[in-house]
C-alpha cells in the first residue's frame, strides 16, 4: 500500500508556516488525494497528547477510512511499551524506529537486550517493529542485529537516502536489507555543487529525478508481493517562502504518488 508520512507534510506542519497544519488536516490532505495509509512519524505533538485527544485522532483517521502507522526513535523499554499502547489505540500494526533516541544511545549488546525484553509484546499483539536504516549505525550491524533477535516481527524500515552520510552505497543497502524489510521510505535524493564549486549540499530531489534507484528496490525488495507499504516523504528545503514551500511540498507529494502508481 502507498501511504504519506508526517515527513511529506514537514514544512506544513511547521512553525515556519503562518497556519501549521493539524494531524487531522494531514489525514484530509492525504484521503484527498486517494490514499488509505499515514504513517505519524517522529510527530512531537504525539508525546503529549492526553487520552482524549489520541482517541479522538484516531476515531479522525477511521472516519476517514485511513490505516495508520507510528513512528518514534529510540528502543528504550519505556519508549516502546508506550509506542505499543499508542498502536492499540490507533489500530496500527506497525511501529518504526531508530536504534539511537533524543537521550539514548546504546550499545549492539544492550540494543539487543532491549529489542529481546520488547518485541514480545509486539509479536503479542501483532504489532511489527521496524528499525530504520541511517547514517548513525552500519547497515551490516543493524541486520546482524535483528538476526540476533530473530523475531519475524523485529525488521528493517528502508530508506537509502539516509546511508549516504555514512558512506554507503543506497544499493547496497538495498540489498542487504531486502529479507528484512518491514517498510520502505520512499523520496528521492541528489548531490548538487555549493556555490563557488567548493564541495556538494546532499537533499532531496523529485521522485523519479535523482539518484535513487527505485525499480532496482522494487525489484529486489519486492514490496508490493510482500505487502509491505511504501510510505512518502521528502527532504525539502526551504523555498525562501512559506507559500513557495508549501506549493512545492505538495507538487513533490503528488508527484511522488503519482511515479510509485505509475511503477510496476
Amino acid at each position: 500500500m502507498i501511504g504519506l508520512g508526517t515527513y511529506a507534510f514537514f514544512w506544513q506542519h511547521s512553525d515556519g508556516v503562518p497556519e501549521p497544519l493539524s494531524l487531522r488536516g494531514a489525514f484530509e490532505a492525504t484521503r484527498a488525494l486517494d490514499v488509505e495509509l499515514f504513517q505519524i512519524c517522529d510527530y512531537a505533538p504525539l508525546e503529549t497528547m492526553d487520552d482524549r485527544e489520541l482517541t479522538d485522532a484516531a476515531a479522525a483517521a477511521r472516519d476517514l477510512g485511513l490505516t495508520i502507522e507510528l513512528g518514534t526513535k529510540g528502543i528504550e523499554p519505556e519508549r516502546l511499551e508506550r509506542f505499543l499502547r499508542l498502536a492499540d489505540i490507533f489500530d496500527a500494526r506497525l511501529v518504526r524506529s531508530m536504534l539511537y533516541g533524543p537521550d539514548s544511545r546504546p550499545t549492539l549488546a544492550e540494543a539487543e537486550e532491549q529489542l529481546r525484553s520488547a518485541i514480545g509484546g509486539y509479536a503479542a499483539s501483532g504489532v511489527t517493529l521496524a528499525l530504520e536504516t541511517y547514517e548513525q549505525v552500519a547497515t551490516s550491524d543493524l541486520i546482524a542485529l535483528i538476526e540476533r533477535v530473530g523475531d519475524d516481527h523485529l525488521g528493517v524500515c528502508l530508506d537509502p537516502a539516509n546511508v549516504v552520510a555514512r558512506v554507503e552505497l543506497p544499493r547496497d543497502c538495498v540489498e542487504l536489507t531486502a529479507p528484512h524489510v518491514k517498510n520502505v521510505h520512499v523520496k528521492d535524493f541528489a548531490f548538487a555543487r555549493q556555490p563557488g564549486w567548493v564541495g556538494f549540499t546532499y537533499g532531496g530531489a523529485v521522485m523519479g529525478e535523482g539518484l535513487h534507484d527505485y525499480p532496482h528496490l522494487l525489484e529486489t525488495v519486492r514490496p508490493r508481493e510482500r505487502g509491505v507499504n511504501e510510505i512518502v516523504e521528502h527532504w525539502l528545503s526551504w523555498q525562501g517562502d512559506p507559500e513557495t514551500t508549501i506549493r512545492t511540498e505538495r507538487d513533490w507529494t503528488r508527484a511522488t504518488i503519482e511515479y510509485l502508481r505509475s511503477t510496476p
